[in-house]
């Protein structure tokens, strides 16, 4: 094979060139001037939930960094479905992205049979940012303590499970420690998690699985009690609360994926300037030191590894829906 040596130079120059350009040049040239306008950042739950809350913390500083408005779209429905059709119709120009539960969203192509878009094929990863665990907790009132006593209370006591959402991360959660378990209980379904943490407040529902950002602080109030938490070990906030791993259940895990995530279409290189600056911005030290308190990590993905991470979750969830023999319209 020969190889023209004007050619060989000139590429060997466009390669240096490009190397040396700052992120946003390559999203000029790939996807115009952006961003243009501002950035419409969808939430597909109600507010005051795990992914609002980390939502309104990188808000303002993604804002100041690519130098549009960051405007936060709260667009719940049908366990994030709604606001992720929106995405999968919006235009593939960067301007329009979503910050959800990616296990969630890796729970819905099976759970829904007439799934309006399909998320390996209409949405791109852009990057993941933060995991929180789930806490098993029950009104202050049930007596139990532990989950051998609340799974014993469930077989000979009513006990309505709280589901932040039907098929959401926690629903599932639920359902696969019921099946693990032996525990008894009957779901009742919220349009999302604030509401069904209020009313386990209140005492309407006894039993819930929530992310740990949004449950927590009513922990620490007392207003709800907390039997075990969902992390493969032990998390250092709470250390004396042991994992439900460790109460009879092996090897169980659950939680809340926190990413984003664009619109079929968007430029490679507007997805490598927003996960630049996504990674950085949620690393800072005083964002890392708020979400430590509340009870979620920061755990960074580049765009590729969150698809594998989507795919493994895709894989695991619809092993759990066929052995519930779930479906949702």
């Amino acid at each position: 094979m020969t190889v023209n040596r004007r050619g060989a130079l000139g590429a060997a120059l466009a390669t240096t060139l490009a190397a040396s350009l700052p992120l946003h040049a390559f999203a000029q040239g790939a996807g115009g001037n952006w961003p243009s306008k501002p950035i419409r950042l969808i939430v597909p739950y109600p507010p005051g939930g795990s992914s609002d809350i980390i939502a309104r913390a990188i808000g303002q500083p993604l804002s100041e960094a690519l130098g549009q408005p960051v405007v936060i779209e709260n667009r719940a429905g049908a366990n994030g479905n709604l606001g992720a059709d929106m995405l999968a119709k919006a235009p593939g120009d960067g301007h329009t992205l979503m910050l959800c539960d990616l296990g969630a969203l890796a729970i819905s192509p099976s759970l829904y049979p007439k799934l309006p878009f399909d998320p390996t094929k209409d949405l791109r990863s852009v990057a993941m940012l933060a995991y929180s665990p789930h806490l098993l907790v029950v009104h202050p009132s049930v007596q139990a303590n532990t989950l051998k006593e609340l799974v014993e209370l469930s077989k000979k006591s009513d006990l309505n499970f709280a589901v932040t959402a039907s098929g959401s991360t926690a629903h599932l959660a639920g359902v696969e420690l019921q099946r693990k378990s032996g525990a008894k209980w009957e779901y009742v379904p919220y349009k999302g998690g604030v509401q069904a943490v209020l009313d386990t407040v209140a005492g309407q529902t006894q039993v819930l699985m929530n992310g740990m950002l949004a449950t927590y602080p009513h922990v620490q109030s007392g207003k709800l009690k907390l039997i075990a938490v969902s992390k493969s070990t032990r998390m250092p906030l709470i250390g004396n609360v042991p994992t439900i791993a460790e109460q009879g259940v092996p090897g169980y895990e659950s939680g809340t994926w926190q990413g984003v995530v664009a619109a079929r279409g968007t430029p490679d290189a507007v997805i490598a300037r927003l996960n630049k600056e996504l990674v950085r911005i949620i690393r800072t030290p005083d964002i890392r030191a708020r979400l430590a308190g509340q009870g979620a990590e920061v755990v960074t993905m580049t765009a590729p590894e969150q698809d594998q991470f989507f795919a493994k979750e895709r894989a695991r969830w619809a092993q759990v829906i066929q052995q519930a023999n779930l479906k949702l319209d």
